[in-house]
């Protein structure tokens, strides 16, 4: 995803003329960017849901690799790593859907979607960069590189409740909170 490119800028430039033309009307406007920000953060949470769950998969092919050599030190906690990529994948899954709450609560200035915005593109660069961290961990398991197994799985750990926190922060950042 480019700086420049996000999904609600997408939305809004997919909207068919009708649709255009009924949110110049006032009142209606307001409603529809609502709705194309909710439907953008659902697109959002979609894809880190996506990217999570594919970078849980390529830890559980790490596990196995481990397990077959008998790697038990670092098991135990690669298979809580698993367990917490499993859970926060479900919490974004499953998060409010687009702010609702927010939206229909507090009348949201324009600075606040553009917080949100931001922020919604920080969350898709930091999965980004967690999901290169698991992908570089299963190319080192499969050349046979394990030396380092026990650390890389402990900054995993570390990146991924950091992640997890940050992405525990979006409602107030809409608010101005964050």
């Amino acid at each position: 995803m480019s700086e420049k490119t996000d999904f609600y800028e997408k939305g809004k430039k997919q909207m068919r003329l009708s649709e255009r033309i009924v949110a110049a009307i006032p009142g209606f406007r307001g409603y529809k960017e609502k709705e194309l920000r909710r439907e953008s953060d659902k697109l959002i949470r979609d894809h880190l849901y996506r990217k999570l769950s594919e970078a849980k998969g390529n830890l559980k092919d790490v596990f196995q690799k481990l397990s077959d050599r008998r790697l038990f030190e670092v098991l135990t906690d690669l298979d809580r790593l698993v367990a917490k990529f499993d859970r926060v994948a479900a919490k974004i899954d499953h998060a409010s859907y687009g702010y609702a709450g927010f939206f229909n609560i507090v009348k949201v200035e324009e600075a606040g979607l553009d917080r949100m915005i931001d922020f919604d593109k920080q969350l898709v660069d930091d999965v980004e960069k967690i999901v290169n961290e698991v992908e570089a961990f299963k190319s080192e398991v499969m050349r046979q590189e394990i030396k380092k197994a026990k650390e890389r799985t402990q900054h995993l750990v570390e990146t991924l409740e950091a992640f997890e926190k940050t992405f525990d922060k979006r409602g107030e950042v809409i608010l101005g909170g964050s």
